[in-house]
């Protein structure tokens, strides 16, 4: 039976022109037919894009680092993840038999790459501009919330500043693997430790394989 999407969109604040836009942002890979990877490879650039410009002109005094942090504490997988939940988004998503049992529609990783393949629907709905004003209401509490002297570092600061405080060379991040076509992409990094440990780490964008491997890295060396 088709589903009405009338209500989600009443909750998301947008009414598709195209709702097969909405209906492959909602489909995980493990469901057949045409997923949400794409639109989520595009929304993920869009999200940052309209948050850092935001923060931009509201923290005109904030340094390069804490608009880089008060960003990533906006966009990361748990906020968005949240948003998800805020939203009810697991009573719409369609996941293949396996995913459905295992609990997938409540898995954050799941809900967060819905959430950015759902603003890349709306930029191809509607453009720049519609998708500009879709992305601020959606992040609008997290934005009114973020402060600069408290927001929480991302991963590859938090490594970062580890190594230098105990005057340990900074780490050194390669792209290992690029697998999949132009915009569906999986990035394999590889961060590389001062004492030669490597630990590895796969995303759908190179920023966040390389937040992966320094979450891992981070592990490593707190664990030594």
């Amino acid at each position: 039976m088709k589903k009405d999407y009338k209500q989600l969109c009443k909750k998301l604040g947008y009414q598709f022109n195209d709702e097969s836009l909405l209906v492959q942002a909602l489909t995980h890979r493990s469901f057949k037919g045409s997923h949400n990877e794409r639109l989520e490879f595009i929304g993920d650039s869009l999200l940052g894009m309209f948050v850092a410009e935001k923060l931009y002109f509201s923290f005109p005094k904030a340094t390069e680092g804490e608009l880089t942090r008060m960003r990533s504490q906006v966009v990361k997988g748990q906020t968005l993840a949240i948003v998800g939940k805020d939203l009810e988004l697991s009573e719409w998503l369609r996941l293949g038999p396996g995913e459905m049992k295992s609990g997938g529609c409540r898995r954050e990783s799941i809900l967060e790459d819905a959430i950015e393949a759902i603003i890349g629907a709306v930029y191809l709905d509607s453009g720049l501009e519609e998708c500009k004003t879709f992305v601020l209401n959606l992040v609008d509490k997290q934005l009114k919330n973020v402060d600069p002297n408290s927001a929480l570092k991302d991963p590859k600061t938090q490594l970062q500043e580890w190594l230098q405080s105990r005057k340990r060379a900074l780490p050194i991040y390669e792209v290992e693997e690029v697998l999949g076509q132009a915009h569906n992409q999986k990035f394999k990094v590889s961060c590389t430790l001062d004492n030669g440990e490597v630990v590895l780490a796969s995303g759908t964008s190179r920023r966040k394989a390389e937040q992966g491997a320094a979450r891992l890295a981070l592990e490593v060396i707190k664990s030594e």
